[in-house]
């Protein structure tokens, strides 16, 4: 043992062996050699195994292994070179991370193998038990779409492959499900080849109708269903080649807050009317957003407010903002002439904050002021400051 290997030496106690050819047991030895299988690494050192191995002869003549090595039971096989703890290992490290990842992975804890080697102990892996299925889903499908079609057999519990029949004939169906005696309940479609191989295969199974094929052939029967009563749909439905009647243009209330002109309030306006003509018609809601290009939500909007004057909210009420405090003062060196009153705050601020005016400025900004519609005085600039 030095800082960087252990090396072992072992030999087998045992009498004799175990011919792998006819089982007989053989004390008779022929021969000994050294093997030297590969091992896991012990405290961060590898470890060098070192095996003396005897070879016997086979006491019966009419066996075909006339020699045979000793094999230890779970340290070594035959043609192994690795031990079993080694490829358990190795195996388990390939199923978590496939071929290259998990060779990477074997270089950290000091085994060197490629991603084939990880890959090939893999396959060697025996496949594990499946239990035997219960419920068996049956269903077709396409190796060249409209010529050639399969049955596949699906383990509905655990949504694993069962069975994959090259045709969908009842023979091959009933082929497979006798050879799973325990199998309870069957769900597949209407087929006629699945009822029959069903019935045949596994005549204890309970059959059940999928829920997909339950809803396609439900969607189908409805619209079939349809199709035969479109002339009595017809007579019920509005023509549409007749335009829809022009909604009549409500009067502006006296005591609305927002007169004519305003291109909010009239754009609302017209909209409700729309719809609430629409709704005296005897349309469904559902129908005017169709017609009207609207949403569910905007129509619902419309159809509940009794008057236009109900949907003017939002943006368009008289919400306070930080300008309030200073419309007083602005609407008053606007009387004043002050057109060119940008040029005070652009002195102030500089001439990066005349482009960045907010909002609630607009009005002084396009010379209309608070809203109030009054004539420029025509008077001078802001006093005190040059054209």
């Amino acid at each position: 043992m030095n800082d960087e290997a252990v090396r072992i030496e072992a030999r087998s106690t045992l009498a004799g062996a175990v011919c792998p050819g006819c089982g007989s047991w053989s004390r008779r030895v022929h021969s000994s050699y050294l093997r030297f299988p590969a091992d896991v690494p012990s405290g961060g050192r590898q470890v060098a195994l070192c095996l003396r191995v005897r070879r016997f002869l086979c006491p019966v003549i009419s066996c075909g292994q006339r020699t045979f090595a000793e094999q230890l039971p779970g340290l070594t096989r035959r043609y192994g070179r690795r031990t079993e703890r080694l490829r358990s290992t190795l195996a388990a490290v390939g199923l978590a991370l496939a071929g290259r990842a998990g060779a990477r992975l074997a270089r950290v804890i000091g085994l060197s193998v490629s991603r084939s080697t990880v890959l090939r102990l893999v396959e060697a892996l025996p496949d594990p038990e499946v239990p035997a299925p219960r419920v068996i889903g049956v269903d077709e499908y396409a190796t060249r779409k409209g010529r050639h079609y399969g049955t596949v057999l699906v383990d509905v519990e655990s949504r694993r492959p069962a069975d994959l029949p090259p045709d969908r004939e009842a023979s091959s169906l009933a082929a497979c499900l006798a050879k799973r005696p325990g199998v309870e309940v069957v769900c597949r479609d209407r087929a006629p080849f699945f009822a029959e191989g069903a019935t045949a295969g596994a005549p204890q199974a309970v059959p059940v109708a999928d829920r997909w094929h339950l809803w396609h052939n439900l969607s189908e029967a409805a619209e079939r269903c349809v199709a035969d009563h479109r002339g009595c749909l017809q007579v019920l439905a509005p023509d549409p080649a007749e335009p829809a009647p022009e909604p009549k243009k409500l009067e502006d209330p006296s005591d609305s807050p927002w007169p004519r002109g305003h291109r909010f309030a009239d754009r609302t306006r017209d909209k409700h009317a729309t719809v609430h003509e629409l709704l005296a018609a005897e349309l469904s809601r559902r129908a005017i957003g169709r017609q009207l290009h609207m949403t569910s939500r905007t129509v619902k909007l419309l159809a509940d407010a009794t008057t236009p004057e109900e949907l003017f909210h939002g943006q368009w009420q008289g919400r306070p903002s930080k300008l309030d405090a200073f419309k007083p003062y602005l609407d008053d060196r606007w009387n004043q002439g002050g057109a060119r009153c940008g040029k005070y705050r652009c002195r102030h601020r500089g001439a990066a904050a005349a482009a960045a005016a907010p909002p609630s400025a607009a009005p002084w900004r396009t010379g209309s002021g608070t809203g109030v519609s009054r004539p420029h005085p025509g008077g001078p600039p802001c006093s005190g400051f040059p054209r």
